[in-house]
């Protein structure tokens, strides 16, 4: 397709083993990078300059070099722990999160892992909110990261339960408690001075969060910009040092658009020639937004929608409205992707290269290949590997549950896009 202006429970097990073994020798080993011979001061140090691998088994079969970049190495399992930690920095920075505060967020799951596993970093604690129908093993690692978790059913963002709006009523209640419980121990006595720049509306909401509690600050990964900048300033900065600024194609699909937007705006700022796509799942508008300029028809307007408007087995990618954060990206074009192209993605990597990928990576490395098909044999072609598979055992690596929805796996190679 040109660009318009992916088991059986034995070969997951085994593939699981090894991806864990190769994730642990990586963490004791040194990282290839300027700092191979210095300890890292810390977790959040340990974050970022992740390894940019060649994927060959795609590379041979489309003459291109295909690579990817290894986010599922960082400390938290995913690209997200970037995001988290600029957000986390900026707000202690500006003042809008306080050491002891919570950090409140809406989240399909990786950002929601990734602020649970940095906040203590700097003294703080995670509040999140997931859809009930995320993965379940997402909600069991947040809760034994001790984040407090919130699962709910999916709505339009429109509606106000929609988990990334209780997320941010979350941070103004805890900062309406912290206010409240400030002033209560001045014995009564009127104060005035504000938690995190929010006044007190009344209410108690002593039951949600500890005593202890310093104000709440909502992370708001699809609209703060600190998103993007973790990319445009990380990401992006460090493909092109690994690559010796010697690429031709960036392509990555798009959930808030932080990293799809920072490192593209980024790459073509090195070099405009390089080209930069995104890949899109089913029921998203974005593709629609890239290659026709309008997100969704009239009758498929978000206002409209009273269910969850996505329609695909992959989780964290895909959207209907515009973000901030996407709105910063520079893109040349954009394909489309398929639910049974990301199981069969999954399957080929797990099989021929021992990556055991979750559903946004599948998807991405599909990705790669339609830029491989659509620009011709030696190019070089750079993708993100959001996270590992170790996320998303009980949907998108479960048999029964692709069974129920008619994506079992059969592909043997790549004929489900079209190289046989």
């Amino acid at each position: 397709m040109a660009p318009v202006a992916a088991r059986s429970t034995g070969a997951v097990g085994v593939g699981a083993a090894i991806f864990v073994s190769l994730a642990l020798t990586y963490f004791i080993c040194h990282r290839r990078s300027k700092k191979k011979n210095k300890s890292r001061k810390g977790l959040v140090d340990a974050i970022g300059n992740t390894p940019l691998i060649r994927i060959n088994s795609l590379s041979d079969a489309t003459g291109c070099q295909i690579l990817g970049k290894c986010e599922f190495l960082n400390p938290g399992g995913s690209v997200k722990d970037r995001v988290a930690v600029k957000i986390i920095e900026e707000a202690l920075e500006s003042g809008q999160l306080r050491p002891g505060g919570i950090v409140t967020e809406g989240s399909a799951g990786s950002t929601a892992i990734s602020i649970a596993t940095v906040a203590p970093a700097y003294g703080c604690k995670a509040h999140v909110v997931i859809p009930d129908d995320a993965a379940i093993e997402k909600s069991q690692i947040l809760e034994a990261l001790g984040a407090t978790v919130e699962r709910v059913r999916p709505v339009s963002i429109t509606h106000k339960d929609h988990f990334v709006n209780i997320a941010r009523r979350r941070a103004s209640e805890a900062n309406d408690f912290a206010l409240k419980h400030r002033n209560s121990q001045l014995n009564g006595k009127e104060d005035t001075e504000r938690i995190n720049g929010y006044e007190s509306d009344g209410y108690n909401h002593s039951s949600v969060f500890p005593n202890d509690c310093q104000g709440g600050f909502f992370a708001d990964q699809f609209e703060n910009l600190a998103n993007f900048r973790a990319h445009y300033e990380g990401t992006g900065p460090e493909i092109w040092e690994q690559t010796n600024g010697k690429l031709d194609a960036f392509v990555a699909a798009a959930g808030t658009g932080g990293t799809v937007a920072g490192v593209s705006r980024f790459l073509q700022e090195k070099n405009p020639n390089i080209k930069c796509f995104l890949v899109d799942p089913p029921g998203s508008g974005l593709f629609n937004k890239v290659t026709r300029g309008v997100m969704y028809t009239k009758e498929e307007a978000e206002g409209r929608r009273l269910k969850n408007p996505f329609d695909t087995i992959t989780e964290g990618i895909g959207i209907n409205r515009m973000t901030r954060n996407f709105a910063m990206a520079k893109l040349d074009g954009a394909f489309r992707g398929t639910d049974r192209e990301a199981v069969e993605m999954a399957r080929f990597l797990l099989k021929n290269d021992g990556l055991f990928l979750g559903s946004s990576s599948a998807m991405n490395c599909v990705g790669a290949v339609r830029v491989a098909q659509a620009i011709g044999p030696g190019h070089t072609i750079v993708t993100i590997l959001c996270d590992s598979g170790m996320r998303h055992l009980s949907k998108f690596y479960d048999a029964e549950y692709l069974s129920q929805l008619g994506l079992t796996p059969k592909a043997t190679g790549l004929e489900f896009l079209g190289i046989e």
